[in-house]
């Protein structure tokens, strides 16, 4: 909603606006265009306007959306997915995200699955088994090992402090 009304802010009409891309009815003039972009950057937003930008952009929100956004995840092959998500062949996504990104598709897609332990954790919800299995991960070990690996902690060790920083109800 908030690009939509800045596009109209802009005097732009807005045909779609969707997660990372926007359609617009005709073609922005240059300053329309500034505008926009010094108003969507104050939002926290920016346009994305190269190709190869636009391409790993597209893979990152895949990702996102598989692993924040879709229930069961853990069963889906990655390079299909994004394949199929983004309408590239896989080589040369994969390619270009570590051309643009310094980093591969596969180590963005740990550090998301990571961000989503961490969020599991705080919501104490959810044992390190359960979230292990939603995650895809084929073992506790597993997971855990690779918590570590980008976090320098374990889970149990993140979820304590975690829980040292929240404060029930009746102690507010």
């Amino acid at each position: 909603m908030v690009v939509k009304n800045e596009l109209e802010k802009a005097g732009m009409q807005p045909l779609s606006v969707e997660f990372g891309e926007v359609e617009v009815d005709g073609t922005p003039s240059a300053e329309q265009v500034t505008h926009l972009d010094i108003q969507l950057n104050a939002l926290g937003f920016e346009i994305i306007d190269d190709r190869k930008s636009r391409m790993i952009e597209k893979v990152k929100n895949a990702i996102v959306t598989l692993i924040h956004h879709t229930e069961e995840s853990s069963n889906i092959n990655l390079s299909d997915y994004i394949t199929q998500q983004v309408n590239y062949d896989y080589t040369y996504l994969s390619n270009l995200f570590s051309e643009v990104e310094g980093t591969t598709i596969e180590k963005y897609f740990i550090a998301q699955k990571i961000e989503k332990v961490k969020e599991l954790l705080r919501y104490d919800e959810l044992t390190l088994s359960e979230i292990a299995d939603k995650l895809g991960y084929s073992s506790v070990a597993y997971l855990s090992n690779q918590f570590k690996k980008q976090t320098g902690l374990t889970p149990t060790f993140f979820k304590t402090l975690n829980q040292n920083k929240r404060i029930n109800i009746e102690d507010l």
